[in-house]
């Protein structure tokens, strides 16, 4: 990415973090966290990865309101941050915090079954 993408993601990261909290009232949004947006070179596409609260059910729901909401979120976008053309959103989970909780789990477990193995 180049530098103006990195900073327009970024910029977008904090704005649908606000949009997504305070001005969407979608009951099947749940708790989301915006973790990264990846904005093309071009500025026409970003692709925003979320992490939701919950499970595969809630997840998925949370998803779907997105998905419906997604021309609101574009269209505050557009008025928060000055572009010619915004992106086009897409909306994807970030599994690296999962992939990150299971390594940790599989290093306690690691490390509890050596503690026991010197016993």
């Amino acid at each position: 990415m180049s530098l103006r993408a990195t900073r327009v993601g970024e910029q977008m990261k904090k704005e649908l973090g606000e949009i997504i909290g305070r001005k969407i009232k979608d009951p099947r949004i749940g708790f989301v966290t915006v973790t990264d947006v990846e904005v093309t070179g071009d500025l026409q596409q970003a692709k925003v990865f979320i992490s939701v609260l919950g499970d595969d059910e809630q997840r998925q729901n949370t998803l779907k309101g997105l998905a419906k909401a997604k021309g609101f979120i574009r269209s505050e976008i557009g008025q928060r941050i000055r572009l010619r053309k915004t992106p086009e959103i897409s909306f994807e989970f970030d599994e690296s915090v999962d992939y990150g909780n299971r390594i940790e789990n599989l290093l306690a477990e690691l490390n509890k079954s050596t503690r026991q193995d010197e016993a």
